[in-house]
C-alpha cells in the first residue's frame, strides 16, 4: 500500500544529465542542516550496493547497447529494487522518525528516461499509471512531498557532461543513456511534459538572456521554496 502518511518529508531533485542534480541535493542538505533540521540525503542508484546491480548491468549495455531495446517496463523494475531496499535499509525508517530525505533522483527518473522510449502517447500515459502504482502501491514506496525539476537547455547540459567521468565506474566511458543523444534527447522534452502534468516545481537553469544562472541562485530558490513550505506545514 501507499506509504503516504509518514511524519517526515521526501523532497526530490530531478532532472537531465548534467543539470547539477548532485550539487544541488548536496546544497540542500547542508542549508537544511544549518537549520538544525534533521536530513538524509540519498543518490539513486546507490552504485556501491548490491540491489543495484540489475540497473548497473543495464546501464553498463549487458542487456543490449540500444536503451530503446530493453523494455521500459523491465528496466524500471532495475532501478525500483534498489528505491524498495533502500526505504527497508534507510530511508523508510529516518522519515518514519520525522526527517528529511533529499533524493537525487527517484521514482520520477523512471518516468523520465523509460517512459521517453514510448512514442505513442496512449500507451505512455498507461506505463506511467503501470509505474506510479508499481512503485508507490505494490512496492509501498512513499510519494515525494516535493520535487523539483531543474530544467537546462539540452545544448548546455551536454557541454557540461562531454567531459565528465561516469558516476558508475568513475572512467571515462559512458554509460548507454549517455551514449545515445537522441535517447537522451527525446527524455529531456518528455521531463518538461511530466514536469508540467504533475505539478512538479521547475526550476529554470539558464536565465532569460541564456546565461547559466550560479549554483547559489539556482541553491537559494530551491532551499526557499522548502523552507516555505516547511514552516507552513508546521503552522497548520
Amino acid at each position: 500500500m501507499d506509504q503516504g502518511n509518514t511524519k517526515g518529508k521526501l523532497i526530490v531533485i530531478e532532472g537531465i544529465d548534467g543539470t547539477g542534480k548532485q550539487t544541488q541535493s548536496e546544497r540542500l542538505c547542508r542549508v537544511l542542516k544549518v537549520q538544525g533540521l534533521p536530513v538524509l540525503r540519498v543518490s539513486y542508484p546507490r552504485y556501491d550496493k548490491d540491489s543495484s546491480a540489475m540497473a548497473r548491468h543495464y546501464l553498463a549495455g549487458d542487456f543490449g547497447t540500444d536503451p530503446d531495446a530493453v523494455s521500459p517496463y523491465a528496466a524500471s523494475t532495475f532501478f525500483a529494487a534498489d528505491r524498495y531496499a533502500s526505504y527497508h535499509e534507510e530511508v523508510g525508517p529516518f522519515l518514519e522518525c520525522g526527517g528529511i530525505v533529499i533524493a537525487d533522483r527517484y521514482t520520477t527518473s523512471n518516468m523520465v528516461h523509460q517512459a521517453g522510449k514510448i512514442a505513442d502517447s496512449e500507451e505512455r500515459d498507461r506505463f506511467l499509471r503501470w509505474l506510479e502504482d508499481y512503485e508507490f502501491h505494490l512496492l509501498g514506496l512513499p510519494r515525494p512531498d516535493l520535487v523539483f525539476f531543474l530544467d537546462m537547455p539540452e545544448a548546455v547540459s551536454e557541454a557540461l557532461t562531454a567531459d565528465r567521468a561516469n558516476k558508475m565506474t568513475g572512467g571515462a566511458e559512458k554509460d548507454i543513456h549517455e551514449q545515445d543523444r537522441d535517447y537522451l534527447k527525446r527524455s529531456a522534452e518528455g521531463a518538461k511534459a511530466l514536469a508540467k502534468d504533475r505539478h512538479w516545481r521547475t526550476v529554470h537553469c539558464v536565465d532569460r538572456a541564456g546565461q547559466l544562472r550560479s549554483i547559489d541562485d539556482i541553491g537559494d530558490e530551491i532551499a526557499a521554496e522548502v523552507l516555505k513550505r516547511l514552516k507552513s506545514e508546521a503552522r497548520s
